[in-house]
């Protein structure tokens, strides 16, 4: 039966069969058994330290007659009664609780509830963590012995591979968290947990473990620089962001920003919402609150798993489309322009979803957004990763050279060159990264409008309003010119024929800008003494309120004729890359 078996995996995914054969030896099954079974027994004997023996105090949590003493202290202390004090606490100290007066099925309860808390925390940080650094190393070591590339060869289609390597490579992981899973169901069961929120915490942990993997895939793949510390890298990088995390979901229990997006990616925040107990919060969950464009996510179990397991499904199917276009073909882009217009996006979907939402009676779109840090995570996350895009989606020379020089006979083929310009991925990146700061600007700008609209209830003063608001709009489209003068910055670099282009386009666009910030600050040319300069800067925003519109707009008139003059050098250097080599022969180039 159990050859009928393997079998039949080796037909349904032939990778999970190759992986499951080098894994599941008699020798590795053995000490995956043993270790389990030997944290269990030691998970279950820890908390035995707190066992009521035979001198367990009157005042200690299962002690039944604690609270009476507890009510006599009290009163001793609020009367002042020194002579009272003394003589309960010697009595206290001198006796001890009678066994039948010990409170054993409470007792029972909290160690089973100990047990289930423990293996929850443990479950997430093994498979995580070990299932992380296991792929990874998987991959790493594939590569270097040279099998990677007989597995691209394969007939077996991207999403069988890789699925089996999901599932194959961290089986022993897998076996260990499946010894324990009958522990950690009877620990539940008897600590009075319902099935259903285990149910649901089982969900969250497969739906993580998918994402974390995947990602994992996905690093190992475009990361072959690193080498041999690939692994320690990856999943020291998980690690660090579970403790993190579990820090941030102990400590803070605001969630009223679009920082509550990236805590969905970690399992704390739920399991806590599951077991209130996880992290001692008795004013519950924060998660409870939590709303999503206003509409209350947090008010029952069916949304909060819901949405979390949404939104890790949606982006696991992104990370896979990710690895289906690395994992044959190596030198291709993480992201095709097409994907990366979907990614920005969902992005800002779930940023601005997140930041809006209403904890007040009043509908106060101001105030909800100004109470908090929304923007400023806003804005730094879009920072980020624009010129991350920047970085991937920029073609090189050979590339942009190839596209320019064989671009007529696409056209005659009727694909037009904005069509390509806007989907193709060996044209240069300008527009879509114009598209990408158009489809970050609506909800800007559609806020600014909103709060608009929202001010001319309570706004005596409308013309300052509305220069206010004139204000907002320069400094955004100041900020999109800026981010397009950066863009073509980097094509331009990109098209020259030095080597360590991508050294010099990081080099270069980190200089312009973050150098002149910095000359200005050290130089004591603040924002606020010197807004005009600031204009010119990567950080407009900070000089919007000290300058008028008239400036802003001249600011924005000089960048606009700048990346005018940029992107008709950047026209020019791609004609004369698509000539043919004949004609810059006979032309002297």
């Amino acid at each position: 039966m159990m050859l009928n078996f393997i079998d039949k995996i080796g037909d349904a995914n032939p990778q999970l069969l190759r992986e499951l054969k080098g894994r599941l030896k008699f020798f590795h099954v053995a000490i995956a058994v043993a270790t389990s079974l030997l944290l269990q027994l030691v998970v279950f004997l820890y908390q035995f330290r707190e066992f009521p023996g035979e001198k367990y105090s009157l005042t200690n949590t299962y002690c039944r007659l604690r609270s009476a003493y507890g009510q006599l202290l009290t009163q001793a202390y609020q009367q002042s009664d020194q002579s009272k004090i003394a003589e309960l606490n010697n009595f206290i100290s001198k006796n001890f609780c009678p066994e039948n007066q010990i409170d054993w099925q409470l007792w029972w309860r909290d160690h089973w509830e100990y047990i289930f808390l423990s293996f929850s925390v443990i479950f997430v940080f093994t498979l995580l963590v070990a299932g992380t650094y296991l792929l990874i190393n998987d991959l790493a070591k594939e590569e270097r012995r040279g099998t990677l590339n007989f597995i691209r060869l394969s007939p077996q289609s991207e999403t069988s591979i890789l699925t089996g390597k999901l599932l194959g490579v961290p089986s022993l992981i897998y076996l260990v968290v499946l010894t324990a899973l009958p522990l950690h169901l009877w620990a539940g069961h008897s600590a009075n947990i319902a099935f259903s929120y285990i149910l649901s915490y089982y969900a969250i942990v497969v739906g993580s473990c998918i994402f974390f993997y995947s990602a994992a895939l996905l690093f190992g793949l475009v990361s072959r620089k690193f080498s041999g510390f690939q692994p320690w890298l990856g999943s020291g990088g998980v690690l660090f962001f579970l403790f993190m995390t579990m820090m941030v979901a102990s400590s803070f229990r605001n969630l009223n920003n679009s920082g509550a997006w990236l805590r969905l990616f970690n399992p704390w925040d739920v399991t806590n919402y599951l077991f209130p107990n996880l992290f001692r919060i008795y004013n519950g969950s924060p998660l409870k609150s939590l709303q999503f464009f206003y509409l209350p996510i947090g008010t029952n179990i069916v949304s909060v798993v819901g949405f979390h397991l949404l939104n890790f499904g949606l982006c696991t199917y992104g990370i896979f489309q990710a690895l289906k276009r690395c994992f044959r073909n190596p030198q291709a882009t993480v992201i095709s322009k097409g994907q990366s217009y979907i990614l920005v996006a969902f992005s800002q979907l779930m940023m601005w979803g997140f930041t809006l939402q209403n904890s007040q009676t009043v509908f106060n779109l101001d105030e909800q957004i100004e109470r908090n840090i929304a923007l400023t995570l806003i804005a730094l996350y879009n920072l980020g990763l624009l010129f991350s895009l920047i970085a991937i989606l920029s073609p090189h020379r050979q590339t942009v050279q190839d596209w320019a020089r064989y671009r007529q006979q696409q056209v005659s083929s009727h694909k037009s060159v904005w069509q390509d310009l806007i989907l193709s991925e060996k044209s240069p990146a300008l527009v879509a990264i114009a598209i990408h700061l158009t489809i970050i600007s609506i909800p800007w700008l559609v806020w600014i409008l909103l709060t608009s609209v929202l001010d001319t209830h309570h706004s005596p003063n409308w013309t300052s309003d509305n220069v206010d608001r004139l204000k907002l709009l320069l400094a955004l489209v100041l900020s999109i010119s800026m981010m397009l003068i950066y863009a073509t910055i980097a094509q331009l670099i990109l098209l020259l024929k030095t080597p360590k282009r991508s050294f010099w386009a990081i080099g270069t666009i980190g200089a312009v800008m973050f150098l002149p910030p910095m000359i200005l600050e050290f130089i004591g040319m603040s924002s606020e003494k010197n807004p005009t300069i600031w204009l010119f800067s990567t950080f407009p925003w900070a000089a919007i309120q000290y300058s008028e519109a008239t400036t802003i707009f001249m600011a924005f008139i000089a960048q606009l004729s700048v990346l005018a003059l940029l992107n008709f050098q950047l026209t020019k250097q791609v004609k004369l890359a698509g000539e043919s080599a004949t004609k810059a022969l006979l032309a002297g180039r």
